[in-house]
């Protein structure tokens, strides 16, 4: 049993919501034109996490069999409660348990930077059937920007963070998180020094902007909160990666601090007075073709 990722790296539940968020049938079209994949009977998704890209991909190709794979076995738990429709399992993206020539489209979703290159587009190159659709997700750099209720910190908040900010540095390279990065013009290269031909780029700018008049109350809600849960994801981590640092004094205080500021700022969407904060995510969709 591997929890790793979901227990040091990512919660299951924060990183469903703000999965489930940035691949909304509100960008289906965007998506699909960027995946060209109609028709394709058998989509693989490496790297799955909780299931959110998967569970989409499940109502935007009902006829296409939908398996999710990842490592961490907690995410796999979760998602196959979340999306009983989909079959999901336990595979390393470096080993995965299929035979040659079993996938019309393989999909991954910020999986790359953190898998060993010949690894990642090989193990992929292999399981797909000739002619078949390798498309990998990447996160480039967006645009955020909070509301000043959120935004500004108080010094008991900053006095914390600084004293345990090398402790999240050093997590991050424990778990390799991010170590095998590729830029946007490097990352095509790689595609086809792996064996891929008809390599392509696409990028997708997904808006989460509370204020945005086409947003409802709900989706506006779980705009925010879907950032109230990373912060508070954040400050749990201290009981983990610093234990010696910060007391549960202190971490129960800056949870509080934290949700008083997502409450103001929910209240203050309720009544109508707009922020303009934003969260516009950038997402690289690199295709190629075996």
């Amino acid at each position: 049993m591997n929890t790793i990722w979901s227990d040091y790296v990512q919660n299951i539940d924060t990183l469903y919501c703000s999965r489930a968020l940035r691949f909304s049938d509100r960008y289906r079209e965007a998506y699909q034109r960027a995946f060209q994949i109609d028709g394709k009977k058998k989509i693989l998704e490496i790297g799955c996490g909780p299931g959110a890209l998967s569970e989409s991909l499940a109502r935007w190709y009902p006829d296409a069999e939908i398996i999710g794979s990842d490592r961490d076995s907690s995410f796999i738990a979760f998602a196959s409660r979340q999306a009983p429709n989909v079959r999901f399992l336990e595979a390393d993206a470096t080993a995965l348990p299929f035979a040659e020539e079993s996938f019309d489209v393989v999909v991954s979703n910020t999986v790359q930077e953190h898998v060993e290159p010949s690894k990642f587009f090989g193990e992929q190159y292999r399981v797909l059937k000739k002619g078949g659709v390798c498309l990998v997700l990447s996160a480039r750099r967006g645009i955020s920007i909070e509301a000043d209720c959120i935004s500004a910190p108080s010094e008991r908040e900053e006095s914390i963070w600084e004293r345990v900010k090398p402790f999240y540095l050093e997590s991050g390279q424990k778990y390799e998180v991010g170590r095998y990065a590729m830029s946007e013009s490097e990352l095509p290269s790689a595609m086809e020094r792996y064996g891929f031909s008809h390599v392509s780029t696409n990028y997708l700018a997904i808006n989460l902007t509370p204020d945005h008049p086409e947003n409802s109350r709900e989706e506006a809600h779980a705009m925010i909160d879907a950032h109230r849960r990373s912060a508070l994801d954040a400050v749990s981590a201290w009981r983990r990666i610093a234990p010696k640092e910060v007391s549960e004094e202190a971490l129960l205080e800056l949870k509080k601090i934290i949700c008083q500021k997502y409450d103001k700022r929910i209240q203050l969407y309720d009544a109508g007075e707009k922020q303009w904060d934003t969260s516009v995510s950038l997402t690289m969709v690199l295709r190629g073709i075996k």
